[in-house]
């Protein structure tokens, strides 16, 4: 019995771990391979060795590029913060019986592809959409405010696709804190305030940082939000490495571009791993 036991855990793991070759890896080598290669306009790839790519991605177009992506995606991640903290923290105290639906309605538009949503946001923000009317009805404004095609629009349709990704890790982290803590603080003559900012915050600092990188990460790469509400003027990284790839037709650059992209999220996960060590340090000192 045992032996067939360990015959069948040997099976899954060799399996996930072929999977994970062929699917994960042997892609992964190929796109680090191709950013070191040249362009050849007859066969996309020459088989050339070359830094050039990771050379381009210095030039200042490009470098604004990336900076004003990071910029977007971190203004979006903590408005999602802001928006989605209040929101976890008031349904991880609801009554028990309330919590599943409520977390329902956050899952709920995983449902529904994220590109058909972004879609309805157009007709929500257009000039003559769902919001300007509603505003115009209730004689707030006298004429369309121009939302669509601006840096505004772009953060909405973040905030709005990525909201739930801070909402469950956040809900996750609140929702399993101890209530002796707080008594604890309270006999202590810690008042609301000060229970918030020395007892919940720190405690939840992990759903935090969690909710923040899954925000953040994705949010670098949403380049059919950036198309469809910001136009041109309002580029993210990810509309870089579509139109190196499907229109210039320059994969190496294209690739050089998706690893650079790559290498900062490592890097953001790294700092994620160190942050939750030194937090549980400090916990388990404390």
């Amino acid at each position: 019995m045992i032996s067939k036991k360990l015959n069948l855990q040997n099976a899954i793991i060799t399996l996930i771990v072929g999977w994970l070759t062929l699917f994960v890896l042997v892609p992964n080598l190929m796109i680090i391979g191709t950013s070191f290669l040249t362009r050849d306009e007859a066969n996309l790839i020459e088989m050339t060795f070359t830094l050039d790519n990771y050379i381009r991605l210095m030039d200042p177009l490009y470098a604004k590029v990336l900076l004003h992506s990071f910029y977007m995606a971190i203004v979006a991640t903590l408005l999602c913060l802001v928006i989605g903290y209040p929101f976890a923290y008031i349904v991880a105290k609801m009554p028990e019986k309330w919590r599943p639906i409520m977390l329902f309605l956050v899952i709920v538009p995983f449902w529904t592809n994220s590109l058909i949503r972004t879609y309805g946001l157009k007709i929500v923000l257009g000039t003559q959409g769902v919001l300007n009317k509603s505003l115009m009805a209730m004689e707030i404004i006298d004429k369309p405010i121009r939302l669509m095609y601006s840096e505004t629009a772009v953060m909405i349709g973040l905030v709005y696709i990525l909201l739930p990704f801070m909402i469950l890790p956040l809900y996750s982290a609140i929702e399993k804190l101890d209530n002796t803590y707080f008594e604890a603080a309270k006999d202590l003559g810690a008042n609301k305030f000060q229970i918030f900012t020395k007892v919940t915050l720190p405690l939840t600092m992990p759903g935090i940082i969690g909710g923040c990188l899954l925000v953040l990460l994705p949010a670098l790469g949403m380049f059919y939000i950036s198309d469809l509400l910001g136009g041109a003027k309002n580029l993210l990284i990810g509309n870089v490495i579509k139109s190196q790839v499907l229109n210039a037709r320059d994969w190496p650059f294209g690739a050089a571009t998706s690893i650079a992209l790559t290498v900062a999220m490592a890097i953001m996960l790294y700092a994620y791993y160190r942050a939750g060590k030194l937090l549980n340090k400090k916990v388990e000192l404390d």
